[in-house]
């Protein structure tokens, strides 16, 4: 999948269901947030940023490299 160098947003990752399949099993509380319709414009490298506060660098890279792979 063309991630756009990391700039495709949200909103475009959640409206194709296999990305969405992704964020649902790698970060499924990502998935079920109650802010998630308001973070569609969030870009990827947004996300990234924002989530390294809290969870480790390998679950986020994970995650872009199971993106890349579709």
């Amino acid at each position: 999948m063309d991630l756009k160098r990391q700039q495709i947003t949200l909103g475009e990752l959640w409206d194709n269901p296999r990305s969405r399949a992704v964020f649902q099993k790698r970060v499924p509380l990502l998935a079920k947030h109650p802010v998630k319709g308001a973070a569609r414009t969030v870009t990827l490298e947004q996300l990234a940023d924002f989530l390294s506060a809290w969870v480790p660098a390998a679950m986020i890279s994970g995650v872009i490299r199971d993106l890349e792979k579709l």
